[in-house]
């Protein structure tokens, strides 16, 4: 299995810095900040820890880091490593891209399934209140899924799999989509 990196979503980020997810946001549209060094899971960016902590020393206004809060960030996603680029990121899912890799039709079918079974793997991360698991974690527990399971049907899509570990997947989840004043602008 794939080492597991430190990553951060926006609430960790947000965390780090003192300041609430929205701040990060605005960091975002100012320019501050890039998605360079994150990857985009189920339609929100995780970055690289290894950036998150650096950031603050990077902006026009240096920014103090908490470190009572990446100690915290580090223990809950023990054991992990230090990645340094978006390529060391194996492939990661979360509720989106899981529907698409089971062939489940809603990704309220799949979110029912994580609540109450048979889906029983712990994610691999719970970051901005989102959980996340590695392809591989979800390509090894299928079996025992599947055994399990008795009123959703569902089976691999080989197809997304391929997609997801080659890091070519495109499908729902792969891309931000603007919500809220910002899609009506975009429209």
């Amino acid at each position: 299995m794939p080492e597991k990196p430190f990553l951060a979503g926006r609430q960790e980020f947000g965390a780090l810095y003192g300041v609430k997810p929205t701040q990060v946001t605005q960091w975002l549209r100012r320019g501050v900040l890039n998605y360079d060094r994150a990857v985009i899971v189920s339609g929100s960016p995780y970055w690289l820890l290894s950036f998150v902590r650096g950031f603050g020393q990077m902006t026009a206004r240096p920014k103090e880091l908490d470190q009572a809060v990446l100690q915290r960030v580090v223990a809950a996603q023990e054991p992990g490593v230090w990645a340094q680029t978006v390529e060391e990121i194996p492939p990661l899912l979360g509720l989106q891209e899981v529907t698409q890799l089971f062939g489940v039709a809603s990704q309220q079918s799949m979110a029912a399934m994580v609540r109450k079974g048979p889906f029983t793997v712990p994610a691999d991360y719970q970051l901005s209140g989102s959980p996340l698991w590695l392809l591989d974690t979800l390509i090894e527990a299928a079996p025992q899924m599947q055994a399990k399971s008795r009123t959703l049907p569902w089976a691999i899509n080989t197809q997304v799999q391929a997609a997801l570990r080659q890091k070519r997947y495109t499908g729902p989840g792969s891309a931000i989509v603007p919500r809220g004043p910002a899609a009506t602008k975009a429209a």
